[in-house]
């Protein structure tokens, strides 16, 4: 019942943390559609959707499954982790699984991690390791609080920075795609259809969303104009840089994108920044670290890697297409408590390091 609870509560998170909304006001749920708030009877954890029939009572705007999925995944997490752990540990890890719970389907929808859940899971980590030393390598360990809290930030820094390399590097080496055509296209920016869409930009029909090309403030694209088209009048051609906020023309002149109403032209080509991984991924594992120690962070980190090439063969998905990793950091992570830190345990004594 807790876990479902708490399920109900994270479609809220899910719904509402990656449109920048606050998950306390309005306090009551509410239909994204026809914005009326639920009633109490409506807002019944996996009973009222079943009720319902997946549809809104006030206008029968269909309710998402991954409500319901949500809520019943939770709630089997909960009744794992209590049958499996002591009850002293058990509140921390159910903290972590409603975090994984939230990144994962963020993560899946809008390929973002939001860095204010693994920060505050960091630290709820970090304690988690300090009341039981054993969280850290949950091998048969008798240490005190001190030890598991210094075990706890060796790995919350494994993680962080062993991944934030991996990220360095892919980012001199992937840093940027290159387009260049024969002919002049079209390109323009795109505003978004939904609450749930990016902006985009879109040259020669290929859609780029705005959050995968400025994944840092340092990020820019350069468009190589034949012709750029400012709120509808003709301002030249030239070598266009397209920032998060703002846009500078060739001559120099700089634009808020804010203060536009329309952004278009012509181009042979584009410089496209990209990433390797995600930031987010990076904080992701440093709070995997700081609940499972270092040895929990290469876990983790080598089963999320046969994860995602396993969903990647099964759903198709070719070289320099996207995937969001943090889910499968999040069945690593998971795996590993729920007992692939035994498989570890017997690969150190397979290879004489135990």
């Amino acid at each position: 019942m807790i876990g479902s609870c708490i399920g109900s509560f994270l479609n809220v998170v899910i719904y509402r943390l990656p449109l920048g909304m606050s998950v306390n006001k309005p306090s009551r749920s509410f239909c994204p559609l026809c914005k009326k708030q639920l009633s109490l009877w409506q807002n019944l954890p996996i009973v009222s959707w079943l009720c319902l029939r997946g549809k809104c009572g006030h206008c029968d705007a269909p309710i998402p499954f991954r409500y319901i999925v949500v809520e019943i995944a939770t709630a089997a997490l909960f009744v794992l982790v209590w049958w499996m752990f002591l009850p002293q540990v058990a509140v921390f890890l159910w903290i972590l699984m409603a975090l994984f719970v939230a990144i994962t389907w963020i993560d899946a929808a809008h390929l973002i991690i939001p860095t204010n859940l693994t920060w505050g899971g960091s630290v709820v980590g970090l304690i988690a390791c300090a009341v039981w030393p054993q969280l850290s390598s949950l091998a048969s360990y008798n240490g005190v609080w001190w030890e598991g809290l210094l075990q706890g930030a060796i790995g919350w820094i494994a993680g962080f920075f062993g991944l934030w390399a991996v990220v360095e590097l892919g980012k001199k080496a992937f840093g940027k795609k290159a387009m260049k055509f024969d002919k002049e296209v079209e390109w323009s920016l795109r505003e978004p259809v939904g609450d749930d869409d990016p902006m985009l930009f879109v040259i020669h029909g290929e859609e780029v969303p705005w959050w995968d090309i400025f994944s840092r403030k340092t990020d820019h694209l350069i468009v190589d104009a034949t012709e750029v088209i400012v709120d509808g009048e003709e301002t030249g051609g030239g070598k266009l840089i397209i920032r998060d906020i703002s846009i500078e023309l060739a001559d120099g002149r700089v634009f808020e994108l804010e203060k536009m109403k329309s952004l278009s032209g012509r181009a042979h080509g584009a410089v496209i920044p990209r990433e390797a991984m995600g930031m987010g991924d990076v904080h992701l594992l440093g709070m995997i670290g700081a609940f499972f120690g270092w040895s929990g962070v290469f876990f983790s980190l080598f089963a999320a890697s046969l994860f995602a090439i396993i969903a990647a063969l099964i759903g198709r998905i070719g070289f320099g297409k996207q995937l969001p990793f943090g889910p499968f950091l999040a069945m690593g992570a998971a795996a590993w408590m729920f007992g692939g830190w035994r498989l570890w345990q017997w690969y150190l004594g397979f290879v004489g390091f135990l």
